[in-house]
């Protein structure tokens, strides 16, 4: 058990630096006018980054599962470095954004991801499962409390945005490459502490499904929608913070509610997880994406000289979109092991995450079209707050699959 905290907390690291993903709301704030991009030019970077994330997790999901989660993170730390550092190369080329920052760092951040949390659950008892889930993920939220404030200040330094991906790039290649080292999964045979005894009937329920078993359930598809409505909502909200806050509110420091958002992210992961231990995944999901529709509304009425024009009255709203955002990270992971099984976890929650990369790339990209065209986010809320009620309602259905037995050895 002492194994699975050290592994526990070196995955928190690593999430803690792979986040740099979120401080892009940051980074696009700071791109000067003179670069001739437009919102949407803006906005594919980060967009194609979160799909290629989604899309990694699959082939990472399986590697980290057949060879070991220290290489795969590793891999994913060389691969982070280098694109960022390739996006500095670019000076102010949209291209090397999209392949440093949208391929390559993508790409590094699905490998360290998938690494992480499979890691680490697998030390613990299924009674746990959320907690242990719901930590790792925090790291990946927590990440802009500290990365909003120090991109805006390396941004505002003379290297400007090409300098801030460089040095970013350098810290997070040998803190990633680091704390890899120092995840294992447990030895065969071994059974967490606080595990119920194993049963002795004739037939046993088969727990463990492979990729392409899952994919021949209903549920799979269910969670897929649902998932891909939760994130997408949340990452938009994520890309455009600093910009929203900026031109509907008319709040500058916009990267203060990227770092109050943060708070939200990281904390809502580790209370969504511990909630859904006690109360169970479904009611958990049902609430959050309830809950974040009421925000989304919520968020088409802070305009300039409303109620919400305040730092204070937005950074609650951005904390509280960022903790049902974060839910998701935690409650998904913890609903795939529970329906599916532990030993082809990594690769089975893969193709679920890639709900994730498909809701990150086409709100915030449907964000920077509509934005384009009528100079706000409102409508785009109201669309993201639409498909948030409706996966809520779908959600309803949701079951576990159809128990499957086959004798016991």
């Amino acid at each position: 058990m002492s194994r699975g905290w050290v592994v526990t907390l070196a995955a928190l690291g690593i999430n803690l630096a792979l986040g740099i993903l979120y401080t892009w709301s940051v980074i696009r704030g700071a791109i000067p006018q003179d670069w001739g991009w437009s919102d949407l030019q803006k906005q594919l970077p980060y967009a194609i980054g979160c799909l290629v994330f989604s899309i990694m997790m699959v082939p990472a999901g399986r590697l980290q599962d057949k060879i070991s989660p220290r290489w795969v993170a590793s891999i994913g730390g060389l691969l982070v470095g280098a694109g960022m550092i390739l996006a500095s190369l670019g000076g102010s080329d949209n291209l090397y954004y999209i392949i440093g920052f949208g391929v390559l760092a993508g790409t590094g951040i699905g490998f360290g991801y998938a690494s992480a949390t499979p890691a680490a659950v697998k030390w613990f008892p299924a009674r746990r499962t959320g907690l242990i889930a719901g930590i790792v993920v925090s790291g990946f939220g927590l990440a802009s409390v500290w990365a909003a404030k120090a991109t805006d200040v390396l941004t505002k330094s003379e290297g400007g945005v090409p300098g801030t991906m460089m040095i970013l790039g350098i810290a997070f290649l040998i803190v990633v490459v680091v704390l890899s080292q120092l995840l294992r999964t447990p030895p065969k045979g071994y059974v967490p502490p606080g595990s119920p005894p194993p049963s002795t009937s004739t037939a046993v329920k088969k727990e463990d499904f492979s990729p392409l078993e899952i994919l021949r359930t209903w549920q799979f598809y269910l969670m897929w929608f649902m998932y891909a409505c939760g994130a997408g909502a949340g990452l938009m909200i994520i890309s455009n913070l600093k910009d929203l806050a900026k031109n509907q509110v008319g709040l500058a420091m916009g990267f203060v509610l990227v770092a109050w958002l943060a708070v939200g992210n990281g904390a809502g992961r580790i209370l969504a997880g511990m909630i859904s231990d006690k109360l169970g995944r479904k009611p958990t999901i049902i609430g959050c994406l309830l809950f974040q529709a009421v925000l989304m509304v919520t968020l088409t009425r802070a305009t300039a000289g409303s109620a919400f024009a305040t730092m204070s009255a937005m950074a609650v709203l951005s904390a509280l979109i960022g903790a049902n955002y974060g839910a998701n990270l935690a409650l998904y992971p913890s609903i795939t092991k529970d329906f599916y099984g532990l030993k082809n976890f990594g690769v089975n929650y893969g193709l679920l995450f890639t709900a994730w990369g498909v809701g990150g790339f086409a709100l915030p990209l449907l964000a920077g079209r509509l934005y384009d065209q009528y100079a706000a986010y409102t409508y785009s809320c109201y669309v993201a707050a639409g498909l948030l009620v409706l996966a809520a309602t779908v959600a309803l259905m949701l079951r576990p699959p159809k128990a499957q037995h086959e004798p016991a050895a």
